[in-house]
Protein backbone atom coordinates (compact mmCIF):
# COMPACT_ATOMS: atom_id res chain seq x y z
CA UNK A 1 0.00 0.00 0.00
CA UNK A 2 1.33 3.62 -0.61
CA UNK A 3 1.80 5.41 2.61
CA UNK A 4 0.45 9.46 2.62
CA UNK A 5 1.21 11.94 5.36
CA UNK A 6 -1.52 14.51 5.74
CA UNK A 7 -0.34 17.81 5.07
CA UNK A 8 -1.11 21.42 5.32
CA UNK A 9 -2.49 23.48 2.22
CA UNK A 10 1.13 24.81 2.22
CA UNK A 11 2.73 21.26 1.78
CA UNK A 12 3.72 20.90 5.42
CA UNK A 13 4.25 17.60 6.69
CA UNK A 14 2.86 17.37 9.77
CA UNK A 15 3.82 13.53 10.35
CA UNK A 16 7.74 14.37 9.41
CA UNK A 17 7.40 16.79 12.00
CA UNK A 18 5.97 15.09 14.57
CA UNK A 19 8.43 11.87 13.93
CA UNK A 20 11.48 14.29 13.81
CA UNK A 21 10.38 16.01 16.94
CA UNK A 22 10.50 12.97 19.48
CA UNK A 23 13.45 10.69 20.63
CA UNK A 24 15.71 8.25 17.89
CA UNK A 25 14.29 5.09 19.68
CA UNK A 26 10.71 6.80 19.21
CA UNK A 27 11.56 7.63 15.32
CA UNK A 28 12.85 4.39 14.92
CA UNK A 29 9.67 2.73 15.82
CA UNK A 30 7.14 5.41 14.19
CA UNK A 31 9.24 4.52 10.99
CA UNK A 32 9.07 0.93 11.20
CA UNK A 33 4.88 1.40 11.69
CA UNK A 34 5.33 3.29 8.72
CA UNK A 35 6.80 0.37 6.77
CA UNK A 36 4.50 -2.06 8.26
CA UNK A 37 1.50 -0.34 7.37
CA UNK A 38 3.15 0.21 3.83
CA UNK A 39 3.72 -3.61 3.64
CA UNK A 40 0.15 -4.72 4.58
CA UNK A 41 1.65 -6.45 8.07
CA UNK A 42 -1.15 -5.23 10.03
CA UNK A 43 -0.93 -8.20 12.39
CA UNK A 44 2.85 -7.32 14.08
CA UNK A 45 1.14 -3.87 14.55
CA UNK A 46 -0.88 -2.72 17.79
CA UNK A 47 -3.94 -1.63 16.08
CA UNK A 48 -7.28 -1.03 17.21
CA UNK A 49 -10.48 0.85 15.47
CA UNK A 50 -10.89 4.84 17.13
CA UNK A 51 -14.32 6.40 15.05
CA UNK A 52 -15.79 5.30 12.30
CA UNK A 53 -13.16 4.00 9.66
CA UNK A 54 -10.63 5.46 11.57
CA UNK A 55 -7.72 3.60 13.08
CA UNK A 56 -4.90 4.34 15.73
CA UNK A 57 -1.62 2.22 15.72
CA UNK A 58 0.26 2.35 19.39
CA UNK A 59 3.90 3.04 18.88
CA UNK A 60 6.97 2.95 21.35
CA UNK A 61 5.28 3.70 24.70
CA UNK A 62 2.44 6.57 24.62
CA UNK A 63 3.38 7.58 20.65
CA UNK A 64 0.68 6.71 18.53
CA UNK A 65 -0.41 7.07 14.47
CA UNK A 66 -3.93 7.62 13.39
CA UNK A 67 -4.96 6.65 10.31
CA UNK A 68 -7.46 5.76 7.43
CA UNK A 69 -7.40 2.77 4.60
CA UNK A 70 -9.02 4.67 1.44
CA UNK A 71 -9.19 1.52 -0.64
CA UNK A 72 -6.88 -1.40 -0.99
CA UNK A 73 -3.96 0.91 -2.26
CA UNK A 74 -3.74 4.08 0.22
CA UNK A 75 -3.54 4.76 3.62
CA UNK A 76 -3.92 8.24 4.63
CA UNK A 77 -2.02 8.87 8.07
CA UNK A 78 -3.75 12.02 9.49
CA UNK A 79 -2.37 12.47 12.78
CA UNK A 80 0.59 11.82 15.04
CA UNK A 81 0.89 12.54 18.60
CA UNK A 82 1.74 11.42 22.44
CA UNK A 83 -1.20 10.01 24.09
CA UNK A 84 -0.90 10.32 27.72
CA UNK A 85 -4.32 9.24 28.87
CA UNK A 86 -6.49 6.60 28.12
CA UNK A 87 -8.53 8.82 26.21
CA UNK A 88 -7.59 11.35 23.04
CA UNK A 89 -7.29 14.47 24.13
CA UNK A 90 -9.77 16.49 22.98
CA UNK A 91 -7.68 19.00 20.71
CA UNK A 92 -5.93 16.06 18.37
CA UNK A 93 -9.50 13.93 18.49
CA UNK A 94 -10.73 17.73 16.86
CA UNK A 95 -7.79 17.14 14.28
CA UNK A 96 -8.28 14.16 13.46
CA UNK A 97 -11.57 14.68 12.64
CA UNK A 98 -11.24 17.49 10.62
CA UNK A 99 -8.50 16.07 8.72
CA UNK A 100 -10.54 12.74 7.86
CA UNK A 101 -13.29 14.85 6.73
CA UNK A 102 -10.43 16.55 4.39
CA UNK A 103 -9.25 13.71 2.90
CA UNK A 104 -12.81 12.05 2.96
CA UNK A 105 -13.86 14.75 0.61
CA UNK A 106 -10.83 15.16 -1.49
CA UNK A 107 -11.46 11.19 -2.37
CA UNK A 108 -15.22 11.73 -2.50
CA UNK A 109 -15.29 8.88 0.58
CA UNK A 110 -16.99 9.21 4.15
CA UNK A 111 -14.19 8.01 6.82
CA UNK A 112 -16.40 9.01 10.14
Amino acid sequence: MKIHHYKTAGGKDLIHDYLNKISKKEKIDGLSVLEKLEDERFSELDIKPWRGKISEVYFHRDNRLFYVIADGKNIYVLHACRKQKNKTEIKDADKIMERAKKVGENLNKNFI
